[in-house]
């Protein structure tokens, strides 16, 4: 009968949905597989900064051209999330989570018979980054949407803490493997890790809770399913064009470049070579970077509280001279041995490694009202590209003096620039109005 379904159709079909369920709502499965995935695309895309001596020394390439693949990795991890949310709408989260793991085991891969730069480029730099940026926000955010209404903010608040949690448990773990067996052994790590993740991904992630016949969790019985946006890239670059003709846009942008050029860029991948180069070892030093991750999750935390209660721009302002003044005393605390100075600095760091990330929501939720997540979007982006430029400029400055201190007190000036953007914006008269229309309107 040519009406009959085969078995294999029968099961791609999604069920009705129902409000009952197994005692673990499957939502549960779904947030603990993205955990798996996002903590290890953190763990992986922070790898190169165990790589820049290790392969200075075999084949004597920059600190300059390591950062340079750093530099295009933050830029892609960045610059990928718009285009794998729209992915992810068009073809599922399934397929492009998968392809995203492969992509990054074969940019490890490719470094294993690397012998000139442009293969680290192409390896660490453009595939793992286009890997890992198709696992960040846009991975978090659609899981949450979709399967999610009860306990979202939670499920959240725990997948953006996967970033520090990936750097707690990969690094020390790859710093020992580079220190015992060489730096390939962590690029074998990091593929073969990804690659064990595809199947978890291939057999237990599902698109929609309807595709199981449930609801999502928490939702009532008549919830009804979103459907994707139409006119998501267009309306994105509208919202751009107009919210680019307000200073607060810039004020923003500028703040949270800077925010990105003095921890990703900065610290997160120059912290284990400068601390190499006072004689610490790079399983200390690595250690070091991972107890950052601890502290950023508390800071996070603390942070979305005091924005609750406390003037965003204040708060803002406050941030970025502390983390400003602890970077210019960064350089008298190297040592060949971690002492308690040092530790106070990585717990102080740490608390406010991404604490402004509360407060820059809440301002764009202020000033651009209903297109604030666009809004945000777009001054992400311009984090990512100040870790970009920060992750290069810092790698020439060591090639070129033979030491990071300029970098160092050059990140701490920027931060009093950063404060100064946050403390001169001024709250916008009246109710924020979106730069656009609602999507269905524009559609």
């Amino acid at each position: 009968m040519t009406d009959q379904l085969s078995p294999a159709s029968a099961l791609d079909r999604p069920l009705p949905p129902r409000a009952g369920g197994p005692r673990l709502h499957y939502a549960w499965i779904i947030a603990a597989v993205a955990l798996v995935v996002l903590v290890g695309a953190a763990g992986f895309r922070s790898t190169p900064s165990l790589l820049m001596e290790p392969l200075h020394h075999e084949f004597g390439w920059s600190h300059g051209l390591v950062g340079a693949a750093v530099s295009i990795n933050v830029l892609l991890n960045g610059l990928a999330a718009p285009f794998a949310a729209a992915l992810m709408d068009r073809f599922g989260i399934r397929p492009v989570v998968s392809v995203a793991l492969a992509v990054m085991a074969l940019g490890a891969g490719v470094t294993l018979v690397m012998d000139q730069p442009w293969e680290l480029l192409l390896g660490w730099g453009f595939l793992v980054g286009l890997g890992s940026g198709s696992m960040a926000l846009a991975f978090s955010a659609t899981v949450t949407s979709r399967w999610f209404v009860k306990q979202r903010g939670l499920v959240t608040g725990v997948l953006t803490a996967a970033s520090a949690a990936g750097n707690l448990v990969f690094l020390p773990v790859l710093a020992w493997l580079v220190q015992q067996y060489g730096w390939r052994s962590a690029s074998v790590t990091v593929a073969v890790c990804a690659l064990a993740v595809v199947p978890v991904v291939a057999l237990l992630m599902r698109e929609r809770p309807s595709d199981l016949g449930l609801l999502p969790y928490g939702a009532p019985e008549d919830h009804v399913e979103p459907q994707p946006p139409a006119g998501r890239g267009l309306r994105a670059v509208r919202v751009l064009r107009e919210a680019a003709r307000t200073k607060a846009f810039w004020l923003l942008t500028g703040s949270f470049a800077i925010c990105g050029a003095t921890t990703n860029g900065l610290v997160g991948t120059h912290f284990i070579p400068a601390a190499g180069d006072h004689g610490m070892a790079e399983t200390a030093a690595a250690s070091l970077l991972a107890l950052v991750g601890v502290f950023d999750v508390i800071g996070t935390v603390f942070s979305g509280w005091l924005t609750d209660r406390l003037d965003s721009r204040k708060l803002l302002g406050v941030y970025y001279l502390l983390r400003g003044a602890s970077l210019l005393f960064l350089p008298v605390l190297f040592a060949r041995t971690v002492h308690p100075s040092m530790v106070v600095f990585i717990m102080f760091y740490g608390l406010d490694w991404v604490a402004t990330v509360p407060p820059t929501v809440a301002l764009c939720r202020e000033w651009f009202g209903e297109d604030a997540p666009v809004v945000f979007g777009w001054v992400l982006c311009g984090h990512q590209i100040g870790a970009a430029i920060v992750a290069a400029a810092a790698g020439v400055i060591r090639d070129q003096l033979g030491s990071y201190d300029v970098a160092w007190y050059g990140a701490g000036a920027l931060c009093a620039v950063a404060a100064a953007c946050s403390l001169l914006l001024r709250r916008p008269e009246g109710t924020a109005v979106p730069l656009s229309p609602p999507v269905a309107a524009t559609a």
